[in-house]
């Protein structure tokens, strides 16, 4: 199942008392204080982790709690300090402190092996050897420990991805996914088929290969939470290449592409300037004889319109899926010099 958002509650742990004791030898009836601190509490470490690509672990528990530092005792013995807890996620992930009144963004895990401190344990307390001076040279007082850190965090993860495939729904996306690489999405003749999103890895030649998003279809007002809305658009935000798929048997494919422009812009204003490529989807619905004249009209019209080249394919017929592949591992070579 794939989760992209969560709520937790974190829980660093308390750091331990100082020790109030003095030092009791023969021969030495009045030894000196020699109360030791108090260990600090475990901390709560987020850490960015490439082999999960979802949040379900944070679905169903929703309290990580680390543990508290011992306290100190005597003969100078500070409190063994708590090892903290290591909270997987995937890479993507965005987290944010949601304990005050106001969402504050802690961080965003990009890498593998990342780690951030989400939640500080307490520090330990002092003992009470601390405490001596030269006009108080036996105190009877130390410190409690100090508390760990409370907070209650919001996860969201945003894939990344080399390419986000961007289409109504219906258009092909999750069969396009499943030709072009070893992902198995669901895949049936109806809309909304896919309720969730996708990986796939892509190989091309001497073992390259790019990743790409499938997302639910778009439909119209999708960035005011129509459909399936903003949870999902915001899947293809980190994707450095779209890849627009039209239903060739679609009643206008130039209106169709207008509208998944206008959503991603009204989404965001960075898709804009987004490299992108469009394929006219399932050509092998369409006779054969009909080929050249349909394909030759919509080149011109897309010509026209938005000055804009497009690509004719079949993912179930395989028609022109490698050069397909070619030409999208190029635009994402470009974009890397």
């Amino acid at each position: 199942m794939f989760i992209d958002y969560s709520r937790i509650q974190v829980m660093a742990g308390n750091g331990g008392s100082g020790c109030i004791s003095f030092r009791r030898e023969k021969y030495v009836p009045k030894g000196g204080p020699d109360g030791g601190n108090g260990g600090k509490g475990g901390d709560v470490v987020a850490v960015g982790n490439e082999n999960t690509n979802t949040l379900i672990e944070y679905r169903y528990k929703k309290i990580f709690k680390a543990k508290k530092g011992q306290h100190g005792s005597g003969s100078n013995k500070t409190g063994k300090s708590a090892a903290g807890i290591h909270l997987h996620m995937p890479l993507g992930t965005i987290i944010y402190d949601i304990s005050g009144d106001r969402k504050v963004k802690i961080c965003e895990l990009t890498e593998h092996g990342e780690e951030v401190i989400v939640a500080k344990g307490g520090d330990g307390g002092r003992g009470n050897a601390m405490f001596a001076t030269s006009t108080n040279q036996a105190p009877r007082n130390a410190e409690d420990g100090y508390p760990g850190e409370d907070k209650e965090l919001e996860l969201e993860l945003k894939l990344m991805a080399d390419v986000g495939l961007v289409g109504l729904p219906n258009a092909g996306k999750s069969t396009l996914l499943s030709t072009i690489s070893s992902a198995r999405p669901k895949v049936a003749d109806y809309p909304f088929t896919t309720l969730e999103p996708s990986l796939g890895v892509v190989t091309t030649a001497d073992f390259r290969s790019f990743v790409v998003a499938d997302i639910p279809g778009i439909i119209e007002d999708a960035h005011q939470g129509k459909g399936l809305g903003v949870r999902f658009l915001r899947h293809i935000e980190r994707t450095r290449v779209l890849l627009f798929l039209i239903d060739i048997n679609t009643l206008s494919p130039l209106d169709d592409y207008l509208i998944l422009k206008k959503e991603l812009s009204e989404f965001h204003h960075l898709f804009d300037n987004r490299r992108h490529l469009i394929a006219i989807t399932k050509i092998d619905t369409v006779p054969a004889k009909d080929h050249e004249e349909l394909f030759t009209e919509l080149r011109e019209a897309f010509a026209e319109k938005f000055a804009e080249k497009v690509v004719f394919i079949s993912s179930v017929a395989n028609e022109n899926i490698q050069e397909l592949k070619f030409a999208l591992e190029r635009i994402i070579e470009e974009n890397e010099q």
